[in-house]
């Protein structure tokens, strides 16, 4: 896939991938919303979301909210997919930087979300950068967190039905945090290894 910029494979015998490119558009199982507690889909991934997966979308998450309650960081919500290429939307609700006990947070809802997806038994999924829009969470600091947890899931759950796990950014600051995160948690195995940098991405398409 060309707008693959990273790719791991895990011991597990999972595939990690950093990609550009836009979630909705994403043919996997499941991919990530970066939701508010009500599951309002207004704005954001969200709105992209909802807007591309028709009423659907927002009808089943206000039945969650109403049998469920707010989403807590740690607990997300599942709704289908509606007109979107994937299955499911899992609906992860994010930290507000600066409320304490951010990256133990984030780090409890990737972990929620790839949980999730383990129970429904899905073989991939697509997760943007979480709460790092109106969240204000800084993208370095997120994309290591996101990633140290991706990591520890694989190597705490090794029967996991997860075999595909896509982090799909479509911003520039976004991509080049998260690309410098990766070589520093992936450091490349040697000279034949891609070193791409998202600037060049961008740069070519330009």
């Amino acid at each position: 896939m060309k707008d693959v910029l990273r790719q791991a494979d895990i011991p597990g015998g999972q595939v990690l991938q950093l990609l550009h490119g836009d979630l909705t558009e994403q043919r996997v199982d499941a991919i990530v919303n970066a939701a508010n507690a009500y599951l309002q889909h207004g704005g954001g991934v969200a709105g992209a979301i909802s807007r591309r997966g028709g009423p659907a979308i927002q009808a089943e998450s206000d039945l969650w909210v109403r049998q469920y309650g707010p989403l807590t960081h740690d607990r997300p919500a599942v709704t289908s997919g509606g007109d979107l290429p994937c299955k499911y939307v899992i609906h992860a609700v994010g930290p507000v930087y600066g409320e304490g006990g951010e990256d133990e947070k984030l780090a409890a809802v990737v972990a929620g979300a790839l949980h999730q997806a383990d129970q429904l038994g899905l073989t991939s999924i697509a997760l943007p950068a979480i709460s790092t829009g109106i969240f204000g969470f800084p993208r370095p600091r997120a994309a290591r967190v996101i990633l140290s947890t991706i990591s520890l899931y694989f190597d705490e759950m090794p029967s996991t039905s997860l075999r595909l796990v896509r982090l799909v950014l479509i911003d520039r600051p976004t991509l080049e945090a998260f690309t410098q995160a990766w070589d520093s948690h992936y450091p490349p195995a040697g000279p034949d290894e891609s070193t791409e940098k998202p600037y060049d991405h961008f740069d070519r398409q330009s």
